[in-house]
């Protein structure tokens, strides 16, 4: 069997962990950012091994045919998967980066040239298109919330995308087969403290199982907590000791993945006096 190169996918980031992603206090949305995880699966096919050889994934926030504005992910390096270890429900992480929210309109997966076929214990190259050899464009459309963690799952269809090369050459060609999906997998909370305290902090905070997310309000009174996963939460502000305001729960609050839900204007209570 012809030996295949093996290489470390090593990222800027660590892998995801959406409960890792802390509040943006800024209410302009322009300097939101969104998290993005790439993972690949597969739709197995009848073959003893499929190798491809993943370079980067790149991004681009236009729907234009042209080959400029896209940027990569993450600082990438390159490895080769077998697909038909991604099977049953397995996936592997690509990529995970933190980039600026609006909309994403593709994603391009570059592949290198060790991408290979074992079929009936022979290992055959696999050939990639040159059409294809600057990057498979996927199509994704998706507005990007500020806060807000996605994944998007590229599953591999095997079966459509090894073609066997008419004749007796006995030459396999790689015409890539991918479907993709988009899942939210958080939402965000953000409110407003009025009137603003001047020259005191008021800390929102919400406990997300052990951990605490938490983000200061800014300048305008603005708070917001980003990477809430789905689920209802007990809101707590917290005014800075000396400010004469009493700390405050909102609770029951709803958090929809792939939403911002906003609590609105909050009033503080000045603490009793004995």
């Amino acid at each position: 069997m012809k030996k295949i190169k093996f290489y470390v996918l090593s990222f800027s980031l660590i892998a995801f962990i959406c409960l890792s992603l802390v509040g943006c206090n800024s209410n302009d949305d322009s300097e939101q950012t969104s998290r993005l995880s790439f993972r690949m699966t597969d739709a197995p096919g009848d073959y003893d091994a499929v190798y491809i050889d993943v370079q980067d994934v790149l991004i681009k926030s236009g729907t234009d045919e042209n080959d400029e504005g896209w940027v990569s992910i993450g600082n990438v390096a390159p490895k080769v998967y077998n697909l038909l270890d991604l099977t049953g429900g397995v996936n592997v992480l690509l990529a995970d980066e933190i980039v600026p929210s609006g909309f994403l309109g593709q994603v391009r997966l570059v592949l290198g040239d060790d991408n290979a076929v074992v079929k009936d214990g022979v290992t055959y190259p696999l050939k990639t298109p040159s059409a294809q050899q600057s990057g498979l464009k996927l199509n994704i459309n998706q507005t990007l919330v500020g806060g807000v963690a996605y994944e998007f799952l590229l599953d591999f269809d095997v079966e459509h995308s090894i073609v066997v090369q008419a004749g007796s050459s006995g030459n396999y060609n790689l015409h890539p087969v991918i479907r993709v999906s988009t899942m939210a997998t958080s939402g965000v909370i953000k409110g407003r403290i009025s009137p603003v305290l001047e020259g005191f902090q008021v800390l929102a905070s919400v406990q997300v199982g052990t951990t605490t997310v938490s983000a200061y309000a800014d300048e305008f009174g603005v708070f917001q907590l980003n990477g809430i996963p789905a689920g209802t939460y007990d809101v707590k502000l917290t005014p800075q000791v000396g400010s004469g305001k009493a700390e405050k729960t909102i609770t029951g609050v709803v958090v929809v993945n792939g939403e911002i839900k906003d609590i609105g204007s909050v009033t503080l209570d000045a603490i009793p006096i004995p």
